[in-house]
């Protein structure tokens, strides 16, 4: 667990995202959807809420706040509907995540620094956090064309990450009080270790290209999509 964490948070620091879906997939096979859902919430609370605060200065909280209002919608609709996960859709669903960050983003002119735009990606992002556990692609694609450089974007999209993980730990409180204690105390002990990757991964990001960057994120996120999909579509047979 400690391993796992510590490089999901360190792909996560240098991607913005990868990190977590990698993190859910292995929890998947160890605990029930709900379970893993919330215990990857806390572990990913963690590292993206440090990576926020190590890149503080540079977060756009106007964007933020926006972001914040769609995540509360998102979840008040699941809330109200009581949603429950089911492996196959999670699986199917997070795998075909990584569609999107091959999507021709600049026709469909999305933009966070849009108040509407940004509402909009913060209903996605809390909505396909709570649902699948994940969803860095969603809220990535409005960030892509705006005028924000590599650091405020990670830190703006950490942050809203941030808020969304918490409000997934909420919305799964019931599954994750009944972890036995000996798990509970293995997912408190991994939690901080995210710091640490989140850390490093921080470093490596100051170190390389906005294009570098961009290129790596939609290459690692498809690869991590492939694994999802696949095991989904197997269930299916």
């Amino acid at each position: 667990m400690a391993v796992t964490v510590f490089l999901t948070s360190l792909l996560s620091g240098i991607f913005g995202m990868a990190g977590g879906l990698i993190l859910l997939w292995v929890l998947l096979f160890l605990y029930p959807v709900g379970t893993a859902i919330a215990i990857q919430g806390v572990i990913q609370m963690v590292s993206n809420g440090s990576r926020a605060w190590f890149s503080r200065a540079y977060i756009d909280w106007k964007i933020l706040a926006v972001l914040c209002s769609g995540v509360a919608v998102s979840a008040l609709i699941l809330f109200i509907t009581s949603y429950t996960p089911n492996l196959m859709v999670v699986l199917i669903g997070v795998g075909l995540m990584p569609i999107l960050v091959w999507l021709p983003v600049n026709k469909l002119k999305l933009d966070a620094s849009r108040p509407s735009h940004a509402f909009l990606a913060g209903v996605l992002s809390g909505g396909m956090t709570i649902s699948v556990g994940v969803a860095g692609p969603t809220v990535d694609i409005f960030f892509i064309r705006t005028e924000m450089d590599r650091r405020k974007v990670i830190a703006t999209k950490a942050s809203i990450q941030t808020l969304s993980h918490m409000a997934k730990i909420a919305f799964y409180w019931d599954a994750a009080s009944q972890l036995p204690t000996v798990d509970a105390v293995a997912v408190l002990i991994a939690a901080p270790i995210a710091i640490l990757g989140a850390r490093a991964g921080n470093g490596i990001l100051q170190r390389i290209t906005d294009a570098n960057f961009r290129s790596w994120t939609r290459w690692v996120v498809t690869a991590v999509g492939a694994v999802y999909l696949t095991q989904g579509l197997l269930k299916l047979i």
